[in-house]
């Protein structure tokens, strides 16, 4: 296992990120014990959660990701010190948490109180904001016009992560947390956070998350410029775009206990005509190779300039492995060329 610098943090992480949403609905307490013992075993250091987890989002599975994480740790705290914990606190939306209110300085400090409680440890490494209050062009919101900015007060907005940021000091402060980060936000979000952490001498951002897959590049190249220049770290999330980019959902498949059969909060919106053959096109590029499609996409997340540590997900011990040997072997030029070209057939399928 690789590990380099998170950012402008002082912490080494594993190229690879364990993301955990899955448990607590498609996975149990055993389940997932399994697969941190497994990855820890592996050299993966770093794990990623939210207070919103379980996923899809429900007020009944709503902070059992974090509970079970705490469970693990509660079992086995001596391995607390070998993990770098990542959270992230819920933008506004859902009634269930702080009454959907929008994230402001003192609903950072009851959340980071919540999940430290819920994780059962003293501090968390790196807390996320899980999205803006804003709306930003995430989610299938990237399309021309999907968005009026024009109309966002950018004055009434800054001075909100103003407030907010001042709520991640006292934790720092603290030592409740020890870095942020952002998620599912952009180039404008990034430089207003840094503006104001230098301007008012509070946390800096050192890492932001986002959805980036071979299905998904719209963060290339101008948001992960930003990141390389900033000494930012860049976590891509969803490297195979929900599941599409194994195949399994190929001609309307739905194989049972997948993602694709449970509620979708934002809907299919992935799963679109161009999606399909796009995949369809990748799979055969990696029968072409011998090579699974998973493996592949991963790989090529990883060796994508700019990219910190990928997050993976897996319900099973055997998805698990097979996607952490991806990252075993750098691909070949010829493989990488034959994506590329690919790349020019298919941008943007969703």
């Amino acid at each position: 296992m690789k590990y380099v610098r998170l950012g402008s943090s002082s912490l080494e992480v594993s190229r690879v990120c364990l993301g955990t949403m899955t448990w607590g609905v498609q996975n149990n307490q055993e389940d997932a014990n399994k697969q941190l013992d497994f990855a820890q075993m592996h050299g993966v250091n770093f794990i990623d959660t939210a207070e919103m987890y379980a996923i899809p989002p429900r007020e009944e599975t709503y902070g059992k990701t974090e509970e079970i994480i705490g469970n693990w740790f509660a079992a086995n705290p001596s391995r607390r010190k070998e993990v770098i914990l990542a959270s992230k606190v819920a933008g506004p939306g859902f009634s269930y948490i702080r009454d959907g209110e929008k994230l402001s300085g003192q609903n950072v400090i009851k959340a980071v109180e919540s999940s430290l409680k819920r994780l059962q440890t003293d501090y968390i490494d790196l807390y996320q904001l899980h999205w803006p209050n804003r709306q930003t062009p995430h989610f299938g919101n990237h399309w021309s016009n999907e968005l009026g900015f024009t109309e966002v007060n950018a004055e009434q907005q800054t001075e909100v992560m103003l407030d907010i940021l001042q709520g991640l000091a006292q934790c720092v402060s603290a030592g409740k947390i020890r870095y942020c980060g952002l998620s599912d936000d952009t180039p404008w979000g990034i430089s207003q956070y840094l503006k104001l952490s230098e301007q008012h001498n509070l946390p800096r951002m050192v890492s932001i998350q986002n959805e980036f897959s071979l299905l998904h590049t719209k963060d290339w190249p101008y948001l992960i410029e930003q990141c390389v220049h900033e000494d930012i770290a860049y976590l891509p999330w969803s490297p195979l775009a929900t599941g599409l980019l194994t195949g399994k959902y190929l001609n309307g498949a739905r194989p049972e206990g997948t993602r694709f059969t449970l509620m979708q909060r934002h809907g299919l919106f992935r799963d679109t005509n161009n999606s399909n053959k796009a995949v369809q096109a990748f799979v055969e590029i990696a029968k072409q190779h011998n090579v699974s499609p998973a493996q592949l996409a991963l790989a090529w997340c990883d060796q994508v300039n700019g990219v910190t540590s990928t997050i993976i997900g897996a319900t099973s011990l055997v998805q698990l492995e097979e996607n952490l040997n991806a990252f075993i072997e750098p691909l070949s030029n010829n493989i990488l060329d034959d994506i590329a070209h690919w790349l020019k057939q298919y941008p943007s399928p969703f």
